[in-house]
């Protein structure tokens, strides 16, 4: 990792399950139900996958389609429906992190532009955040782009709408994919174990700064005077 000292970080842009909020979903409940919802339509079942829920719907679509676009095209709608419906269930039990407001609060006041990337629904969001608009800049859930992080379009489209610079930016996550987004788009990064991620994966994803959370990690990051 380079090591020489990074500018002033004068954006972030945060992930949102695990790092500002708590949303309890469970990715190996969504991914059987998905499977089950799939075998209408194939003849065997879906092969078990690593690869995330949204990219492993689109595989399955796609496989369809080479044989039946209409039958893909609705179960790429039912699937995302399913997802919809469970990212509603967790929003309703969840809560933002004690700290979140604070902490987006105090960034603006130091001037710093803030924006929220999710690969979760708007609505989820919006249930758990209805303030949102007035303690950062923007919001980008999986509606408002065409690829979701990992692609590196998701974050930099973040930057742009808050006039953000990729050379003094930094992406914060509780996941090893929110580190790999920060990566791909060149910006600095750093995760929080405030989700269900380790200190020790987080570090070895790559990330520049870790911090059981976003609190704690604000105090590194002052500390080291980068905001």
């Amino acid at each position: 990792m380079n090591d020489t000292f990074p500018p002033r970080i004068e954006s972030m842009v945060f992930d949102f399950d695990g790092t500002l909020a708590e949303l309890r979903l469970n990715f190996g409940e969504m991914k059987s139900r998905i499977a089950e919802l799939a075998r209408e339509y194939v003849r065997t079942a879906p092969p078990d996958t690593r690869i995330p829920v949204l990219e492993w719907i689109e595989t399955l679509a796609e496989d369809l389609a080479s044989r039946d676009r209409g039958s893909a095209e609705v179960l790429r709608r039912r699937c995302l429906a399913l997802i919809e419906e469970m990212e509603l269930e967790a929003a309703r039990g969840g809560c933002l992190f004690d700290f979140t407001r604070g902490v987006l609060d105090t960034l603006r006041m130091k001037r710093i532009r803030v924006a929220v990337i999710t690969r979760n629904c708007e609505k989820a969001v919006r249930m758990v955040f209805p303030d949102l608009e007035e303690h950062c800049s923007a919001l980008l859930t999986r509606e408002h782009v065409p690829r979701v992080k990992p692609d590196p379009d998701h974050l930099l489209r973040a930057l742009r709408r808050i006039g953000g610079a990729a050379g003094t930016a930094l992406m914060i996550g509780d996941h090893p994919l929110d580190i790999q987004t920060g990566h791909r788009a060149g910006v600095l990064t750093a995760g929080v174990s405030s989700g269900n991620t380790t200190r020790e994966e987080l570090m070895r994803s790559g990330a520049r700064w870790t911090a059981p959370d976003c609190r704690e990690l604000m105090a590194v990051l002052e500390g080291l005077g980068l905001i």
